[in-house]
């Protein structure tokens, strides 16, 4: 093969076993693309690469949550484990939300900040 000439390589199960040089051509394409459509976020000029949800605010705590959503958010389906044997139901139920705030659930019921 002379210089001029452009290698193709299929990235197929065979080509990625053994041969460390083509393993690299196909994944580091693969690897790339995945980050370019939806992987990584761009603001201003830095990179990052946690996923973000969108639509989803996270609170620094329980007071500026309630603030918004009085009676807490949670997943859809979640039940509120209570001792007094009222539990709360009328929580917003939002997957998204309840994610970006999971750590403002102290008793891990599926409900962060739920409130009568």
């Amino acid at each position: 093969m002379d210089r001029g000439t452009v290698r193709h390589f299929t990235c197929d199960r065979r080509s990625l076993i053994g041969d460390h040089m083509r393993t690299r051509r196909c994944i580091v394409p693969l690897v790339s693309a995945l980050l370019v459509l939806g992987g990584g976020v761009v603001a201003e000029g830095v990179a990052s690469a946690a996923p973000t949800l969108v639509g989803a605010t996270h609170y620094k705590n329980c007071k500026a949550l309630n603030a918004k959503y009085r009676h807490g958010v949670g997943k859809p389906g979640a039940k509120d484990h209570t001792s007094s044997g009222h539990p709360v139901t009328n929580f917003k139920r939002s997957s998204a939300l309840y994610a970006a705030n999971k750590s403002l659930d102290r008793d891990k019921d599926g409900i962060a900040c739920e409130k009568r």
